[in-house]
């Protein structure tokens, strides 16, 4: 038996506040939002994360994700949006089946933070040597 969430949410086993459903995806309200409008878009076939999802997958799910925001911003009055996934624990993913969280932001001060902190001094032609190597 699969013990996954969203899994369990595509079979109809958990509730859900459908916002978009086809044949291969479906996108729901977050129960932990963030924000207002806060929706989690999967695909329907079982996947770890973005670094094992097909690339077709992958594309179709970024079109969807567009029309997704689109629609949050105009209709919730949203002012932007993150549209973000987080790729293993370390990265602060806690459901291992891949999602996209798309996030409508009204400001600054709504409850969703997101900083770049300046890291340790790093000689950037070693690490492009390294990447392309």
């Amino acid at each position: 038996m699969n013990n996954c969430i969203f899994c369990k949410i595509i079979n109809k086993e958990i509730p859900s506040n459908i916002v978009y459903e086809d044949d291969k995806f479906l996108a729901f309200l977050d129960i932990a939002k963030a924000t207002n409008g806060h929706t989690i878009l999967i695909p329907k076939k079982h996947v770890k994360n973005v670094l094992e999802c097909d690339d077709e997958t992958l594309g179709e799910m970024m079109i969807i994700a567009k029309k997704i925001a689109t629609n949050l911003i105009n209709k919730l009055g949203a002012e932007g949006c993150n549209i973000l996934t987080n790729c293993n624990e370390v990265a602060g993913q806690t459901c291992f089946h891949f999602h996209i969280h798309i996030i409508p932001r009204y400001d600054a001060k709504d409850a969703l933070e997101i900083n770049f902190n300046e890291s340790k001094k790093q000689e950037l032609s070693e690490v492009l040597h390294t990447i392309l190597e």
